[in-house]
């Protein structure tokens, strides 16, 4: 499974690559705001920079035109970039046409079956189902990943499923279990995804057991210099 991180936090995003477990960037408007940026263009080039894999970078206009106009000017900031559209009638006519030129599309608010198989039909790259908002409102977002695998495994669909409003790290592994290529987190889930109490047990006592070898021998490492 890939991980994405969902962050526009340049410091997030380089403590993970330099950890080598993050294969791409989603950002959104909202994810920008956040940063208070000098300008927001400028802020997504360093992110760029930093990022070998996909980023997704979403137009704010709502109809046809404007975002075609929006989706080009971004899609020119980087051969890595993904152009995230909304789930709509305008937003599908749109990943037609740029899908078309070549340029690759996250159709983002993904929140039935029926809307991804509309958006692979259409050309999209990635679907994004948000799972933790479904979840908000007593549906089962799991449920949705499996109906959307399931139905992308039954023909010769090539859109990545791109789990999107992951709240935990039990999303992760459902996810993945389900088949799911990919997973966009947020850095405090990938954080939570390294810790586990018997880890952290485990270490405190090969330290205390070292104590001893460390009082007689000092650091023997030092010697390997």
């Amino acid at each position: 499974m890939k991980f994405f991180i969902d962050s526009a936090n340049i410091p997030m995003i380089e403590k993970f690559i330099d950890m080598g477990i993050v294969d791409g960037v989603t950002t959104n408007p909202s994810l920008l705001a956040k940063e208070g940026a000098s300008h927001p263009i400028d802020h997504l080039k360093k992110i760029l920079e930093l990022v070998t894999g996909p980023v997704s970078i979403e137009v704010v206009a709502t109809d046809y035109e404007n975002m075609l106009k929006e989706a080009r000017s971004i899609a020119k900031l980087g051969k890595n970039v993904v152009v995230k559209l909304p789930m709509t009638k305008d937003g599908m006519h749109a990943l037609h046409t740029l899908s078309k030129e070549g340029i690759k599309v996250n159709v983002t608010l993904i929140f039935s079956a029926n809307q991804a198989l509309i958006a692979a039909k259409a050309g999209a790259t990635y679907v994004s189902p948000f799972i933790g908002r479904l979840d908000d409102i007593s549906f089962n977002g799991m449920d949705l990943i499996r109906d959307i695998v399931q139905i992308f495994k039954n023909y010769p669909i090539k859109t990545e499923v791109l789990v999107a409003s992951v709240r935990n790290p039990v999303q992760v592994i459902d996810a993945a279990k389900l088949g799911a290529g990919i997973a966009t987190l947020p850095p405090d889930v990938l954080d939570k995804m390294f810790m586990h109490p018997l880890t952290d047990i485990g270490i405190s006592r090969f330290l205390a057991d070292w104590k001893g070898v460390e009082q007689k021998y000092g650091n023997i490492f030092d010697s390997l210099k």
